[in-house]
């Protein structure tokens, strides 16, 4: 595994900000990192960076100890924090040999010519960062996080005040480097992480609430199917519950909620039954529960 964190812990005062959490992602893996405001997410990514010390619990990146052997364990890592640190009065590939000096990298021409053109910077490299649109600096802050080729990168709301076209050269960009590395994102648009994510953890109040792919978490959280029909002309909809497994149905507009369980596939049984009634059936369609009423229903337990 890339990534190892035994549980793991934060406490200020008398506020417990991180409390126990534990979770492992390895290499070739996006994992999304979730939970409302206050909920402790940008707190454990400080932890997995070394820039808080753990009140207990361990970090471990491709084998060191965050704590026991910090430099080792930072040279794996490539942070962008959702401030991202650029010095605006610089122009890009003068601050990539900064950052390449800092990280003592050798060849750091053939590098930071193969990261320019990796994250798409070729047209602005000879620009002033402060003279860049937030898509491109979000750019110049990914290759800073790249520039040492950590195996693992963790990044805070990295597709936060992009425009749709950013969103989508960003999203691509993303997915591409999620297919060598640990890669671990926290970020407040849901699709993004719906489009992007394997894995999603979800934190609320310091606590481990959820560690799971999204589809499964879809099954876990609600045990039945919600099956939306329409119909042309009126019917006797409740008389749908005379089909074995149907648990409740429901009015929504001009369409039927019909509810049964994950267990078993009714579409075949409501299709025959609404034939033998003379229903004119002209839509059936499969509700599939969002990212966001998942984050919605675990966050509010």
């Amino acid at each position: 595994m890339s990534l190892v964190v035994d549980n793991l812990t934060k406490v200020f005062g008398s506020q417990v900000a991180v409390n126990h959490i534990s979770f492992t992602a390895r290499p070739g893996e996006i994992l999304g990192f979730l939970g409302p405001n206050g909920a402790g997410k940008s707190t454990t990514m400080k932890m997995i960076c070394g820039y808080h010390t753990p009140t207990s619990g361990t970090v471990v990146v491709s084998g060191y100890d965050i704590v026991n052997d910090k430099i080792s364990a930072q040279k794996e890592i490539g942070y962008l924090p959702e401030s991202n640190p650029l010095y605006l009065d610089m122009y890009v590939r003068e601050y990539l040999y900064f950052v390449a000096d800092i990280h003592q990298i050798k060849n750091k021409k053939n590098r930071i010519s193969d990261l320019i053109e990796q994250t798409g910077l070729e047209k602005e490299q000879h620009k002033l960062i402060g003279q860049l649109s937030k898509g491109y600096k979000q750019r110049v802050g990914l290759a800073q996080a790249l520039i040492h080729d950590p195996s693992v990168l963790i990044m805070d709301e990295p597709t936060s005040g992009l425009d749709m076209n950013q969103l989508v050269d960003i999203r691509t960009l993303i997915k591409n480097l999620g297919k060598e590395k640990t890669l671990m994102f926290s970020s407040h648009i849901m699709q993004e992480v719906q489009a992007l994510c394997d894995r999603v953890i979800i934190i609320n109040d310091g606590n481990l609430v959820a560690d799971d792919p999204i589809q499964k978490l879809k099954e876990e959280i609600d045990e039945n199917y919600e099956l939306l029909l329409k119909f042309e002309g009126g019917v006797d909809d409740q008389k749908l519950l005379q089909i074995e497994g149907v648990t409740e149905v429901n009015r929504q507009g001009e369409h039927v909620i019909v509810r049964y369980s994950k267990k078993m596939d009714l579409r075949p049984a409501i299709f025959r039954f609404c034939a033998a009634h003379e229903w004119v059936l002209i839509e059936m369609k499969l509700q599939d529960d969002s990212i966001e009423n998942i984050f919605h229903k675990i966050t509010s337990k």
